[in-house]
């Protein structure tokens, strides 16, 4: 697993990841020497890289980055790659965006020209990172919760989904990218279901809940 960004939601993908038996290669646009004590603190499958060498490294790559910095992204390693967007759109953050701001494209979309070559899934930005490391369940448990995914590849939501379910959690199809909206900030879908922030242990959302609430997401 390759990581370009090692935010919150990064490094959590990260953890879950090694717990389950998967090496990580983590990077942000600071360097790998400002991610030596993450790096050691997650253990010997993980290691620290430039974002180029964990595009290259990874079978799959994880984008967990602001939005503004998707024109420094390397295109050329991730090119034939899944590709999991977490990214969400903030405009107080990422500045105004024209294609995002009239909705002309979800951020996924914007993403994609960005990397045009790689397999896009848009996964894990719908939910607090806390509540991401405190939900995770075995297969079969009947409290296991379940996260959306959009994607316009048959193959990359395939391997996406294979190790979504590896650290715990199963999967909804939310469609297609230009759907991914759905899960975007402030939908129904986002945060919510999970529970509030402020209760960081978060409470378990089932398959039914997560339909529900995508099915109600209005633009």
């Amino acid at each position: 697993m390759g990581f370009i960004g090692s935010g919150h939601i990064g490094s959590t993908i990260a953890r879950l990841a090694i717990e389950a038996g998967h090496q990580v290669m983590l990077s942000n646009s600071r360097g790998p020497e400002t991610l030596a004590d993450t790096a050691a603190e997650l253990g010997p499958r993980a290691s620290a890289a430039t974002s180029g060498e964990a595009a290259a490294a990874g079978d799959i790559v994880v984008v967990t980055v602001p939005v503004k910095a998707f024109p420094e992204l390397p295109a050329v390693p991730l090119a034939g790659k899944t590709v999991i967007d977490t990214c969400n759109f903030g405009p107080e953050r990422d500045g105004h965006i024209p294609e995002l701001d009239s909705m002309a494209l979800t951020s996924s979309e914007l993403l994609l020209r960005y990397i045009p070559d790689a397999m896009l899934v848009k996964a894990f930005n719908n939910i607090f990172f806390k509540h991401l490391l405190s939900l995770t369940r075995p297969a079969g448990a009947a409290d296991r919760s379940y996260l959306p995914i959009a994607g316009d590849s048959a193959a990359a939501k395939a391997a996406a989904t294979e190790f979504i379910e590896s650290i715990g959690y199963s999967v909804v199809d939310a469609g297609p990218l230009a759907d991914s909206w759905r899960q975007a900030t402030g939908t129904p879908a986002w945060g919510t279901p999970y529970g509030p922030f402020s209760n960081e242990k978060g409470q378990p959302v089932g398959e039914d809940a997560i339909r529900a609430a995508l099915a109600t997401a209005t633009r």
